[in-house]
This record gives C-alpha cells, sequence and structure tokens, in this order.
C-alpha cells in the first residue's frame, strides 16, 4: 500500500494504458459491460503484499418493506442497513464508505426517527483517521457524509479519493443541500478518473457503475487466502434483487433503466458461476450477518 501512496504517477500511467485496451470492448456493448478476467489483471498490477481481511460495520438502520427493494415481492417489513468498509492490509486500510452523521441519517427517515449507532459512528470516524486511504462507492449521503460533514475534513481529504463524477455530482445536484462541498473543500480533495476500470492498491481494483448514481462504482478485492469480495454499493438494496435479477421499486429512485439492467445481470451471473467469489450488497442486512457469521467479512473495525 505505501508503494501505491508513493507512486501515484505510476499508477495512474498504468491504468490508461490498460484503459486504452479495455475501450474498444467497450464500444462493442450498448450500455455497461465489466470483465471479471480483466478485473482479476487488473488487481495483480500494483505489486505487494494483498489484504487480509475485509471488515464491515452497521453505524444505521432503514426500516422499508422488501418490495421497495426488491421489484415484485411481497410488501414485508426488512431491514436497510447503513455500512461501511474497511479493507485490511498488513500496513495499513483502506476504507471504503464512511458511515454519516446523525443529521444525514434523519434525511433518509423522512421525519420517522429510525435506529442510529452514535458509538458506530465513532468507530468509523477512528478507522478513517487511521486509513492510508478513503474511497467511496457513490456520492450519496450515507456513503460519503462521515467524510464531507466530518469535523476533521482537513487531516482527511489528502487520503480520500472521489472519481470526477462523484464530485461533480456534489457540486452540482447532491443528494441534500449539506453535502455540497465549498471550494476549499474541494481543492482538498484527491479527485481521479478512470474509463472502465482501476488498480487502486495491491489486490484492489475499482470498477466504473454508473447507474444508481453518476459515480457509482464497485471495489473488487482479492485477499492473500484467495478468497474474492466484490463490493457492489447500492448496484442492488438487497441480494435477492441480484438471485432473482430484479429492479428495485422505490417511486423515490431513479435510474437509468439500461444501466441498472446490464449491471444486475452481471451481478446475477456471478452469483451464479462464481463461488469463490462474495458479492457484498451495503444495505443487506440479512447478508451482512451472514457474512459475519460465515466469516467473509469481519463485525467490526480494527
Amino acid at each position: 500500500m505505501r508503494k501505491l501512496l508513493n507512486a501515484s504517477s505510476w499508477l495512474f500511467a498504468v491504468c490508461a494504458v490498460f484503459a486504452m485496451q479495455t475501450a474498444f470492448a467497450a464500444d462493442a456493448t450498448p450500455a455497461w459491460h465489466a470483465d471479471l478476467t480483466e478485473v482479476r489483471q487488473m488487481a495483480g498490477m500494483i505489486p505487494g503484499p494483498r489484504p487480509l481481511r475485509v471488515n464491515v460495520i452497521k453505524v444505521a438502520e432503514s426500516r422499508r418493506t422488501k418490495n421497495f427493494a426488491v421489484k415484485g415481492l411481497p410488501a414485508e417489513p426488512s431491514v436497510q442497513a447503513r455500512t461501511a468498509y474497511q479493507i485490511v492490509y498488513a500496513d495499513g486500510t483502506v476504507m471504503v464508505d464512511t458511515g454519516m452523521d446523525l443529521d444525514t441519517h434523519r434525511f433518509f427517515g423522512r421525519g420517522v426517527e429510525e435506529p442510529y449507532f452514535p458509538e458506530a459512528q465513532a468507530r468509523v470516524e477512528k478507522a478513517l483517521q487511521k486509513a492510508k486511504a478513503i474511497i467511496v462507492t457513490h456520492e450519496h449521503g450515507d456513503h460519503v457524509g462521515g467524510l464531507i460533514r466530518s469535523g476533521h475534513f482537513a487531516e482527511l481529504a489528502p487520503k480520500a479519493v472521489l472519481t470526477r463524477a462523484q464530485l461533480d455530482t456534489l457540486l452540482n445536484a447532491p443528494q441534500i443541500p449539506e453535502l455540497k462541498p465549498t471550494t476549499d473543500v474541494t481543492s482538498r480533495l484527491q479527485i481521479i478518473d478512470y474509463n472502465r476500470y482501476m488498480a487502486f492498491a495491491p489486490g484492489t481494483v475499482l470498477i466504473k457503475a454508473p447507474g444508481h448514481t453518476p459515480g457509482s462504482q464497485m471495489v473488487y478485492v482479492t485477499l492473500q487466502s484467495g478468497k474474492e469480495l466484490l463490493l457492489a454499493g447500492d448496484v442492488a438494496w438487497h441480494m435477492d434483487a441480484v438471485r432473482l435479477n430484479r429492479p428495485k421499486d422505490a417511486p423515490w429512485i431513479k435510474e437509468p433503466a439500461e444501466l441498472m439492467t446490464a449491471e444486475l445481470d452481471w451481478l446475477n451471473g456471478l452469483s451464479r458461476s462464481e463461488n469463490n467469489l462474495s458479492i457484498v450488497i451495503s444495505h443487506d442486512e440479512e447478508q451482512r450477518r451472514a457474512y459475519i457469521e460465515q466469516g467473509v467479512l469481519g463485525d467490526g473495525f480494527e
């Protein structure tokens, strides 16, 4: 990881070459496409030991019926977890998503008081301070709010990496006005852009996946054990959406159907063909509990 942070110019040059190689394949697809073989190749492009594990923490919950998350399912009670992730290397960590403060959490409740765990968010804040790098799956408040609205922002900004699309959304169409960064905030962030994939650290690859938001991306992680994880962000809100290949049905969500169909198709195919790969859905509380029990994810941060 130290090589990543001290050799960014080399990294961007490598990614640029690979982007040119993959751009030709992208031309043949109408909406969105990713190739796991190419992603696995990218995971080996930055030298160094791969991660040891991935940890998860839940900072809040939203109470939504399941039919909002998966079209056609019954309107039965369902818990949406609000989560953040910690990729653990031998010499440091990379944070994926940043939790959120209580005011941002209340926005998602739409007037209904929902569970919020301040002690968990405090652990996220400490983990952000200790991390070597911070990335977000997308620019919604429950994923980026713990960075943008942090009292330690000046300390976090030099290692916080946002994509150009994520920043553009925050500046021009933030989910809530409080997420819009000032000029001073913007100038401190590390802004990147890439075509389809980007090797970010040994064993860790960013996959551009616009749809849920313009700046959405997935994060592929391959561990030293050989196990693979795909942090899919909010492409789906529940793993049943991936298994059944069905979109969300929440009226407040406006997503480009063609992009979301392509991304769900890809995840559905992976779920059926890649036994070594664990697809991680950010808001699936049932999956979070199961993955902790199975040892796929570590429970809490270190």
